[in-house]
């Protein structure tokens, strides 16, 4: 939930300490946010000998997050193995249209990202400003130290802004928030600036 990254040599010290029989599931749902060229793309490591699963989904970049659809690159036997587990049509046809095009819409995905590089550097200089401690993130959220994550969340709620409180993930002190719009951004940090002075 932080938004952080590790590098390519610690994935290659995390490959090379796995034994070969275990399993290695890559969640890669916001590997399109990240600009470090120095993280990983986990599907340059498949092989014959590893057991790695690289998973993404359409929900994040795509801006496809209503259909629920995501997938698994791995060795031929390892689809196999989830094929037959898997839930009868649990893709509809609308869905993978809708997977299809937004693989297409490259001038969709050059806007959000510049949108979300926007947003991340304004909210930066809001949460410095207003003196709230944040993790440095390589996604499209920030984890925010608050203070009292849940009390924020439901001052939030109840002006119309929706942040994710972070007490089930162990950081009681925290929410997690999205980049939005501009408009929607200065609407969280006016929000935000009430919420906090009203904690004090």
């Amino acid at each position: 939930p932080t938004g952080t990254i590790y590098r390519r040599a610690e994935w290659k010290r995390f490959l090379e300490r796995v034994p070969d029989h275990v399993v290695i599931a890559a969640d890669e749902a916001y590997f399109e946010f990240v600009r470090d060229s120095d993280y990983p793309d986990s599907m340059e490591d498949h092989d014959d000998r590893r057991l790695i699963i690289t998973l993404r989904t359409f929900s994040k970049i795509f801006g496809l997050a209503g259909i629920r659809v995501g997938y698994a690159v791995a060795r031929p036997d390892m689809i196999q193995m989830l094929d037959k587990v898997r839930q009868p049509f649990n893709v509809t046809s609308l869905a993978q249209v809708a997977a299809i095009a937004g693989m297409d819409d490259r001038a969709h995905i050059a806007r959000t990202l510049q949108v979300n590089a926007e947003g991340m550097t304004y909210l930066e200089g809001e949460f410095a400003r207003l003196e709230l401690p944040f993790v440095p993130s390589h996604a499209n959220f920030f984890l925010v130290d608050v203070g009292d994550g849940r009390a924020v969340y439901d001052k939030l709620l109840r002006k119309g802004v929706i942040v994710r409180p972070m007490h089930g993930y162990g950081y009681p002190r925290h929410v997690r928030i999205s980049v939005g719009l501009p408009e929607e951004n200065r609407r969280l940090v006016a929000a935000l600036g009430e919420a906090i002075g009203a904690q004090s």
